[in-house]
Formats: C-alpha cells, structure tokens, sequence
C-alpha cells in the first residue's frame, strides 16, 4: 500500500508526446492502481496529437522554463540569457539546502569539465526548479525519469538536490548511443539509483555488465491496453492487399527498405497499397526520394501521425504488418516497437527484424515471421509468402494475439512497476547528502 498522501514525481524531457503512448498509458495506469503522481516536463511540446487516454490522466504537470538551444551561443552568453528564468528557484533552493546546493552545483561543474559536455549546467538549471518544487509540496518521495540520458540526468542532480531517492526506465537509443551517455556516466546513473528499469531482455543483458550488485535492475514489457485493441473479426480488404508500416519517419525504422520492398514486390506484379503512417523526422525526405526513385507514388504512401482511437481503425484495413527495424551506426535502435505489439494485439499478420528486443516478442513462423534487418530481398519474400497464403497469415495472427494477452497486458505489467513505486514510498528512500562518482561504492541503502 502507498503511504498516506505521498507522490512519485516522474521527469520526462517532453509530456505528452505522441510516438510514447507507452509513457502515457503507463502514468494512467498507475493512477488507476492507486499511486499518485505529479509529471515534471523540461520541454513543452507543440504539434502533438493527444492521444485519449492524455485526457483521462488526473496528474498534475509541471513545465519548466524554456531555454534556449546552447549550441547556437557561448556560454557566459547562453547563462545570460537562461539563468534569470531559473535564478528565483534556485536562490529559494540554496537558502534551504546550502550543503546540498553547493555540492551539487559542484559536482555538475566537475561533470562538465570530465565530460567535455556543457548541457550539464542546463541541466542543473533545471534539476533545481524541480528539486524546489519537491521540497514545497511535502508530498513528491521519490522521482522517476523515463530515458537513461537528460531526464535521468535531470532525476539524478534533483534527487541530490531534494534529499529524495530516484530510478529510471532505460528504453533503446538512450542505452546505447555513447554520446548521450559519455564516459562512465550511465555507470555512476546506475549506481545511484534505487533501482532501474527496462523494457527488453536484450536491455537487461547490457545493462547488467554496467550496473553494481546494488541495483536492482527490472525488466518490464511495457504492454497494452488489450481493452482498446481488440480485433472486430472483419476481413480485411483482400482485393488489394494493404501493406501497413507505422512508426516515426526515422533512420532505425527502417523504412527505405520497406519501400523498396515494395518495389520488388511490384516488378513481381503483385497489386497492392503500401501506407506508411508516422510523424515526420529526419529520415523524412529519404523515404519520399526511395518512393519517387522507384516510380511507386501510385502504391506507397505516407501519412502524418495519428491517435491510438485513430490508428486502431487503421489496423482494420491491413492485410499485413510490417516493421523493418535496423541498428544505425552510432547504436540507436528500438526495444519491442510498440505499434508492433499493437498489431499482433490487433490478430495482424506481422513481418520485422531479429535486432534488439524484437525476438522476445515475434517467434519465428510462430506468431509472425522475421527476417535480417536491411534486407529488403528477404523482407519482400516474408511479404509475398503472407500474402499468398491466407491459412498462414491466419495462422501466425491468431498466435500474436495470444502472445500480447499472455505477456503483454500493460495493466498485469504495471502492477510490477507500482510495487517497487510503493516500496520506495513506504521506505521513505532518501538521497544520501553527499556523494560523488569517487565515493558512490560505498553507499548505504535504506
């Protein structure tokens, strides 16, 4: 049970945004299991199509001031310009925990210079707002940052800051990528948190070469809301099959080799509708040149971001799933994509790639088919054999649905996430007073 009228705080870098239904639907869920919550957003979105479970959400939001981009200024300047947004906080903070303020801006600065990365006195800035905020409600126990990079960063200064413990969810690109960790970083990340979390068994492995032996590290599938996707048992349009992909507009989504798929499927004279549905990013133009290049603007298509309501709608109308995901060359890469889990959850036939978490979700010929990442050859043939044979795609989409029920049900998942939540309220966990990267060995816990 949680302790009488005390919170989690979660830190998330923006709120809500729409490609992390994951994060949305997991704040609504622990609402419903009992936990209270207030949601602290070092950015304030613009453009997101708000899926209906944000509206359902009672937690209170918090979003900090808006700095400005550092790299476009030097620092005395860049400080100048973004210090008074935060200097009433931090003047607030200092006068009620000096020892702890003047260590912590102490070790930011020493982070900085070990590093060679200035966004740490940003996130300072930041951590402090927050840490103040912590301290006024009486109520905020224990903070919660999902991505091991500046959330977490942002988590771990404020939890010193605050005299409260802290723990993160390690997701995909955050884990792997050097540059949003450098150093030993998410080693020191790892050491001082309660405990952490992640979404894949593959995650886990990494994580627990880095970790030491008092951390607990968790894997949790994030999971769905089975109560929304939920199959109505209508055919699917078979007489021009519609080829679905969904996902951010991304190099790891892998969606040039998607398209040109398509192209091999097409000069085989298969007569078909490719729609691509996700939000424009960087890999954007890419796909639409691979789509002008190949001449296939009468069958391939892409489509701006959409709801959960909206996309399950979608889902109706495929024929077949299909997710090429790939591991770019600075090491980003998804876990277990999401709208993967949906579609399964949706009884789709689905078609990805044996990278990362994916294999923990899709069996080979078991409940789907997978195939080597940026091989469009064996990806267009994994699509024709789906295509063909109709007792297969049955086959296959019948046994994803079970899969997602057995393994995948969010609101069973979260119960674990909420007991490790209640266990840090009812211990009332605190942050030692002081600690740095030369003495976090030899830290006690509660």
């Amino acid at each position: 049970m949680q302790t009488h009228d005390t919170e989690i705080g979660y830190i998330l870098k923006g709120y809500p945004r729409t490609s992390e239904t994951f994060i949305t639907n997991e704040i609504f869920l622990l609402e419903q299991a009992g936990l209270k919550l207030s949601i602290f957003s070092l950015k304030t979105l613009e453009g997101q199509k708000l899926h209906g479970v944000v509206g359902r959400i009672e937690a209170p939001v918090t979003y900090l001031p808006e700095t400005t981009p550092q790299e476009e200024s030097g620092l005395f300047r860049w400080l100048r310009l973004n210090v008074p947004s935060f200097a009433a906080s931090h003047w607030k903070l200092f006068q009620r925990r000096p020892a702890a303020y003047l260590s912590t801006l102490a070790e930011a600065l020493g982070m900085s210079l070990k590093y060679c990365v200035r966004s740490f006195i940003k996130e300072f800035l930041q951590a402090g707002f927050i840490a103040l905020k912590v301290l006024e409600s009486g109520r905020i126990r224990h903070l919660h940052a999902h991505f091991c990079h500046t959330s977490t960063t942002v988590a771990m200064l404020a939890s010193r800051l605050a005299g409260v413990s802290f723990s993160f969810t390690a997701h995909a690109k955050d884990i792997y990528r050097e540059d949003m960790n450098p150093g030993d970083l998410l080693n020191i990340k790892l050491r001082r948190a309660q405990f952490a979390v992640t979404c894949t068994g593959a995650n886990q492995i990494y994580l627990d070469r880095l970790r030491p032996p008092q951390t607990p590290l968790h894997k949790i599938y994030h999971g769905l809301d089975l109560s929304l996707f939920v199959p109505s048992g209508k055919a699917s349009n078979d007489v021009r099959p519609l080829i679905l992909s969904v996902g951010r507009m991304v190099e790891k989504k892998g969606f040039p080799s998607l398209v040109e798929a398509c192209r091999l499927l097409r000069d085989e004279g298969y007569d078909f509708t490719c729609r691509i549905v996700g939000g424009a990013d960087q890999a954007t133009e890419t796909i639409k040149q691979s789509i002008e290049r190949f001449n296939l603007q009468d069958c391939v298509s892409l489509h701006s971001a959409v709801t959960q309501e909206e996309l399950r709608q979608i889902y109706e109308q495929a024929t077949v799933f299909a997710l090429p995901c790939q591991i770019i060359e600075n090491g980003d890469r998804d876990g277990i994509p999401n709208v993967l889990v949906e579609a399964m959850a949706m009884e789709l036939p689905v078609v990805s790639t044996d990278i990362s978490g994916i294999p923990e979700l899709i069996k080979h010929r078991v409940n789907g088919l997978l195939v080597p990442q940026k091989d469009a050859q064996l990806l267009a043939a994994a699509i024709k054999e789906l295509l063909d044979d109709k007792d297969l795609r049955t086959r296959l989409s019948r046994a994803a649905r079970e899969t997602v029920c057995r393994d995948f049900d969010a609101r069973q998942n979260i119960l674990a996430l909420k007991s490790l939540f209640d266990s840090c309220l009812n211990l009332d966990c605190a942050a030692p007073e002081q600690m740095n990267e030369f003495d976090l060995d030899s830290k006690k816990r509660v």
